[in-house]
């Protein structure tokens, strides 16, 4: 995922996500020279040290090309930024963009189609990573983003207090509010270490629906949010953090809240966590205690979603850019780069060779948390193909979920809000 970043452009989410990728009243964009592509990338810290290198070794074994990568802000500053460029014509050949708004870049037409590309043809791909398996009928359509830091929410255990306590990992709901009442800890009715944390957020909200037996969107379109398991995921915060008291009421919003989660779980304030397979390196590098990866519990069935980026070309690039980009992407899907960028940074290996040759290697029995990321790729759904629902997302449901949690708003009516909010957004 993403730390803090540099200021972006004033451009609200709603101006981001609402306005049409038309023409604006702009001066003529310089072109980039043919020999150089620029990449916009959008996180910072260990993530970005490492593609930096990747890209310092392409350049130093391709001469005619050179990548140049270009910071850009957390994945929404990023955006934004991308949006301001397409609509002045002024886009990089390459980007990467968080997968939730691929469906409404492809509907407005600015992504390159990936399959007149020699060099990106073939790639072994893990098809739950890709666009085969990330979205609903993404094989059938033209392939317009190949994934890149990929990733799915995981449970984080301190090892040596579930040791301690004699606990293992919760595989369903009811082992989950059990297991965070048992390891948290009060003093004079203060709660000094809570058992569970988790961001008030879209992504792992989306997990619990899945979980409880929902689906986002309908199959006829209709934006159902879950129906009743909806409902049922939202109560389960909402009974942990207010009734158990044994899940830590989360503070800021967006990236603020996975970072304190992060570092609240270090701190031994909170016992086991749920965040994403991303941070799995920044947690067992800096952890005092064991750190354990586990699968998320199940309640009807066990799903997580997937979350993280893709590489896009933009349509509107020189030709010449793209197909030097296209170059680029071929060599950071070769075996060693695709490696060195997973066992690195803690994302999944996106290609199947390269967890093959990590198998082979031996590196699943030396390092059995990385195992816990590929093995709950079994239970990954996939995304309604729905170009509106990032704006569902972020404009909606996101604001909703957290007012759920922190007031007194029952889940039932926040959602059927939702719901209301999301009809008339179609």
């Amino acid at each position: 995922m993403v730390s803090r970043f540099a200021p972006a452009p004033r451009l609200s989410r709603r101006a981001l996500l609402a306005a049409p990728l038309g023409l604006t009243a702009c001066p003529s964009p310089t072109r980039p020279v043919a020999d150089e592509v620029p990449l916009w990338f959008t996180y910072g810290g260990k993530n970005r040290e490492v593609l930096e290198s990747l890209v310092g070794r392409y350049n130093e074994s391709h001469g005619r090309v050179r990548v140049r990568a270009v910071f850009q802000g957390d994945y929404f500053e990023g955006l934004a930024k991308l949006r301001i460029a397409l609509a002045a014509r002024a886009a990089p050949a390459l980007s990467h963009v968080v997968g939730e708004v691929i469906p409404y870049l492809t509907e407005a037409g600015v992504l390159e189609p990936l399959d007149g590309y020699p060099s990106l043809r073939g790639l072994d791909i893990v098809p739950e990573l890709g666009q085969s398996g990330t979205w609903t009928g993404g094989a059938e359509r033209p392939p317009v983003a190949l994934p890149f830091n990929r990733s799915t929410p995981i449970a984080y255990l301190n090892g040596a207090l579930f040791s301690r306590a004699g606990l293992s990992a919760p595989t369903t709901w009811d082992e989950l509010r059990a297991t965070a009442q048992r390891l948290t800890e009060t003093k004079a009715s203060r709660v000094v270490r809570y058992g569970f944390g988790c961001p008030i957020d879209w992504w792992f909200w989306v997990a619990l629906v899945a979980q409880a037996g929902g689906e986002l969107v309908e199959s006829g379109g209709r934006v159902s949010l879950g129906g009743d398991a909806g409902v049922r995921a939202l109560e389960l915060w909402q009974t942990m953090t207010r009734r158990d008291r044994s899940m830590k009421p989360p503070p800021g919003r967006d990236y603020n809240a996975w970072e304190q989660t992060n570092q609240d779980f270090l701190a031994g304030r909170v016992a086991m966590i749920w965040t994403s397979t991303a941070f799995l390196k920044y947690l067992e590098e800096n952890a005092a205690f064991p750190v354990v990866a586990a699968p998320l519990p199940g309640q009807v069935r066990k799903a997580v979603p997937t979350g993280g980026t893709h590489w896009i070309l933009l349509k509107d690039a020189p030709a010449r850019a793209k197909r030097a980009a296209a170059e680029f992407l071929a060599f950071m899907y070769a075996e060693r780069q695709a490696i060195e960028w997973a066992t690195r940074t803690g994302y999944i290996p996106v290609t199947t060779s390269a967890i093959r040759a990590l198998e082979q290697r031996g590196h699943y029995d030396q390092h059995p948390n990385d195992r816990v990321t590929i093995d709950q790729l079994e239970v990954a759904m996939p995304w309604p193909w729905s170009p509106r629902l990032f704006r569902i997302q972020r404009e909606i449901v996101q604001p909703l979920l957290e007012r759920a949690v922190l007031g007194n708003e029952s889940a039932r009516s926040v959602l059927e809000r939702a719901r209301a909010l999301a009809a008339r957004e179609g």
